[in-house]
């Protein structure tokens, strides 16, 4: 099973007293790159969340927002130092007198003056902070459930994908006898033309054909190039998704397609190689997708 990076997950609650929303947005990256917001309440619930959302999702690119209202909460948020706003306010009155200027704006500059105006603490409210957990914990389990889906629908493409290499595989297992043979008889024909047929040493020529072709022998790398795939589809299955083992497979497969399609020297087979290089593309460009 494969995850998606790609996800969104979203929960509410009302239950007459507050009103909590989460939203979760993911993205793919290579790490965790987690943008977070939270009510100035649960400030200092910041770390708890981030490990909560790293537990779970793991890495990518991820918004995560928290909305949180009190029913009938209209408290003020802010307090003012009356006895400081006094002494600005009469100093800057005994200034402005001393000018003959108007005492207009004074009120502002006074109210505007250092800690006047003071930020109420927060009250610290531990059974507000269980309901929104809950809530934080259920947005998250949803951005999971929706990268899953995701992923259904990626190893479904990936299969395709794997299946069409598999196939172009064998169209080139079945070319290859065909390609070696034409390798020989162009070899023999050449050496027949240049020297005659009594001008070189038929063994030496076969040990120097047997030499060349196996230089050119692509049994090996076909080998390879079917275990990786066999593998790939392996780790499809794996109940952990592993999307840098699957990128780490693909440059293997690309490696082993790069080496078929530079020693086959056969333009039959280099149509089937460049399909293959085609499919792998397509992975590698939806690889950059999964967790």
């Amino acid at each position: 099973m494969i995850k998606s990076m790609t996800g969104f997950g979203q929960a509410n609650l009302d239950n007459g007293q507050i009103q909590i929303t989460v939203e979760v947005k993911s993205l793919n990256s290579k790490f965790l790159d987690l943008g977070l917001r939270l009510p100035k309440a649960f400030s200092d619930k910041e770390l708890e969340v981030r490990n909560l959302i790293s537990e779970k999702l793991e890495r990518g690119k991820i918004s995560f927002n928290i909305e949180y209202q009190r029913y009938g909460q209209q408290e003020v948020k802010q307090t003012y130092n009356e006895d400081l706003f006094l002494a600005y306010y009469t100093r800057l009155k005994k200034l402005a007198d001393k000018v003959d200027t108007s005492h207009e704006n004074l009120f502002e500059l006074a109210l505007n003056s250092p800690d006047v105006i003071q930020s109420k603490p927060e009250e610290d409210n531990e059974e507000d902070w269980g309901a929104v957990k809950k809530v934080v914990i259920q947005a998250i389990s949803e951005c999971d459930r929706f990268r899953k889906t995701e992923g259904k629908t990626l190893e479904g493409k990936f299969r395709e994908y794997i299946q069409s290499i598999s196939t172009a595989l064998k169209k080139v297992e079945e070319l290859d006898p065909k390609r070696v043979e034409r390798i020989r008889e162009k070899l023999k024909g050449n050496v027949i033309a240049f020297l005659g047929e009594e001008g070189y040493d038929t063994n030496r020529l076969e040990q120097e054909i047997i030499f060349y072709i196996e230089k050119l022998d692509i049994h090996e790398e076909r080998v390879r190039l079917k275990t990786h795939l066999d593998y790939f589809l392996q780790v499809l299955s794996e109940a952990q998704s592993s999307g840098k083992k699957l990128s780490f497979l693909s440059q293997e497969i690309g490696r082993e397609i790069n080496t078929i399609g530079s020693k086959a020297n056969d333009a039959e087979i280099q149509k089937h190689v460049v399909l293959m290089k085609e499919e792998l593309e397509k992975i590698k460009e939806q690889l950059s997708n999964v967790l």
